[in-house]
């Protein structure tokens, strides 16, 4: 078993342990509407659940040389995002809008995708998602590189309304196969749901 000491790795050496060894993780398409009213879209794989009670996700969206990305920087200013489940039928549009488009451009119309309209907040989603999540933010907690230039900015987002579809939807549970979600790997790889079990936990 190999012992490796972060601090004498570069932080791209502990960037590829880090993707390499979490695997799969889920990824959240995120949009965010700028002061300007430009509709962003991003994917972010450092997303998952916080709590249930009340229904929180965390999105962390790295900064690069210390500066905001144009998704922490709208859900900041906004106080509001939309999180989307990435799935099989429109991964490729998802990885459209990973261009590094300037803030005045929009990603959503670059991937040729359809803004819908939220219900409890003023950031559109796209429709083409079988299930989105409008949330609030709860809380931005800048972490990692230094006081005076963060490594990245922590996102906290309350659910205040969850779209599904109902071919997904049954007696409160989602069906995972019908969604057909799809997960990151390291570097450019991708995984599909694949095989399913069961244990049963200790009573």
């Amino acid at each position: 078993m190999l012992s490796i000491d972060p601090n004498t790795q570069s932080e791209r050496d502990n960037y590829k342990l880090l993707t390499g060894s979490i695997i799969p993780r889920p990824v959240a398409f995120v949009t965010t509407l700028s002061k300007e009213g430009v509709l962003n879209g991003a994917p972010f794989s450092y997303f998952n659940i916080v709590t249930a009670n009340p229904p929180m996700i965390s999105v962390s969206v790295q900064r690069q040389a210390g500066n905001q990305k144009d998704t922490a920087r709208n859900a900041i200013g906004a106080g509001e995002f939309v999180v989307h489940i990435s799935d099989e039928t429109y991964v490729e549009a998802i990885n459209e809008t990973a261009a590094p488009l300037p803030p005045n451009e929009s990603e959503i119309e670059l991937a040729k995708l359809t803004p819908i309209k939220s219900e409890a907040i003023a950031v559109p989603g796209v429709q083409e998602a079988s299930i989105r999540m409008e949330c609030v933010l709860e809380r931005a907690i800048p972490l990692g590189g230094t006081e005076a230039q963060p490594a990245c900015d922590l996102l906290i987002g309350r659910v205040v309304r969850f779209h599904v579809a109902e071919r997904l939807y049954e007696k409160g549970r989602i069906d995972a196969e019908g969604l057909q979600p799809v997960s990151r790997l390291a570097g450019n790889s991708y995984a599909k749901l694949g095989e399913q079990f069961e244990i049963v936990r200790p009573t």
